[in-house]
């Protein structure tokens, strides 16, 4: 795992972060530091509170049980007392997708007990819920590694992601020419519009194509022109982001997440 790790800062630090405000660590490597405050949790959280959060069975490994206590850990400035001045009272700001929320809301509980009582927030962690990002092949699926068509991937080429957009995005667009221009798309269910609403930084040019697809008018009428538009956005994104992970060494890597002192 310690090849994907690397692997995936690298993504990560090609996104843009300030190295001398970013600490990126790995569980494995890092643990020690967390451990006193993994241990806090584990007894903290009765086995009747996880259970009832995570639906552990009997068939349920031993990993499993512990993992929402690793998980919690990174929520209090405790665990990272050399890159935060040992600051204890500091707040944590957590972004993740909902199916990460019961975690985070076990930790709310009990986290008055792993924090000062000048703690400002009495130590919860707070939480920004990201939507769900739609699989191309439609919202009812999910985004998977074993189907390298419900995503476009970082390391694809230009040809490859005009090619999945156009082949596997899925439509919500009508049967036929003479119903969208009657009816219009259903941009809920269009997986090329509803990725717009991601990437288009434009909310004129945003605004602008949900009118016209939605409505079956305009240069958007169509599910093709939609679908182009997408593929023009994902292409320069793409590129520069291999342009950017390209100059990352693995030696650089290791800078990042060195336990430092943070500047801030």
């Amino acid at each position: 795992y310690a090849g994907l790790t690397m692997e995936n800062a690298k993504d990560i630090i090609a996104c843009g972060f300030d190295k001398d405000k970013t600490f990126i660590f790995s569980d494995l490597d890092y643990v020690g530091h967390m451990y006193p405050n993994i241990v806090r949790i584990w007894k903290a959280i009765t086995y009747s509170t996880a259970r009832g959060a995570f639906g552990f069975v009997p068939e349920s490994n031993i990993g499993q049980s512990a993992f929402p206590a690793i998980q919690a850990a990174p929520s209090f400035p405790s665990s990272f007392n050399v890159p935060l001045h040992g600051d204890h009272n500091m707040c944590c700001l957590i972004p993740c997708a909902i199916d990460q929320d019961p975690y985070f809301r076990l930790t709310r509980d009990i986290a008055h007990k792993l924090v000062p009582k000048t703690h400002p927030l009495g130590g919860k962690p707070s939480l920004i819920h990201a939507k769900f990002f739609p699989p191309l092949e439609g919202a009812a699926g999910k985004m998977s590694a074993s189907n390298e068509n419900s995503a476009v991937y970082l390391t694809d080429t230009p040809e490859m992601i005009e090619s999945k957009v156009m082949k596997h995005a899925f439509s919500g667009g009508q049967t036929t020419a003479k119903e969208q221009r009657e009816k219009g798309a259903d941009l809920e269910k269009d997986v090329a519009y509803q990725w717009l609403r991601f990437f288009l930084e434009d909310d004129e040019e945003l605004a602008r194509i949900g009118k016209e697809y939605g409505s079956g008018t305009g240069d958007y009428w169509n599910t093709g022109a939609v679908k182009k538009r997408l593929i023009v956005r994902l292409k320069e994104m793409v590129a520069e982001h291999q342009e950017r992970r390209a100059k990352i060494t693995d030696e650089e890597v290791r800078e990042w997440m060195a336990v430092r002192k943070l500047k801030f």
